[in-house]
């Protein structure tokens, strides 16, 4: 991977939804809020911990954030920080990489080991 990379927690249902139509027009909570919710590396366990705490059905997808042109804005969000929201479908070509999320020792999906897994070797 080059460039920057963001990221789409997705429940397994989902993810296997797009890996067979390959567009993914978002989760629920996407569509109420009419884009699709992504988080930049330093984001994502903040995420977990406040969507998606407990769940084992998840997978980190890491997206090439420069193929997703002008509709990846970043918004000012949860705490004043600003977040990437996709104002369009999700193409499976814009996808480098997945990660399932597996709930570690103390009760939490290990965001860090997951993105590790994700990032190219030095």
């Amino acid at each position: 991977m080059t460039g920057k990379t963001v990221y789409k927690i997705m429940d397994t249902a989902a993810w296997d939804e797009f890996q067979a139509s390959g567009v993914f027009a978002g989760a629920p909570v996407d569509l109420a809020d009419g884009f699709i919710h992504f988080s930049d590396a330093h984001q994502v366990q903040g995420t977990l911990d406040r969507h998606f705490a407990g769940r084992g059905d998840l997978v980190l997808v890491a997206v090439a954030a420069d193929r997703l042109g002008p509709a990846l804005v970043y918004e000012v969000s949860r705490g004043g920080d600003l977040f990437p929201h996709l104002y369009a479908s999700l193409p499976r070509s814009a996808v480098v990489g997945a990660a399932a999320l597996a709930i570690g020792a103390a009760g939490r999906q290990d965001s860090a080991t997951a993105i590790a897994r994700l990032s190219p070797a030095d």
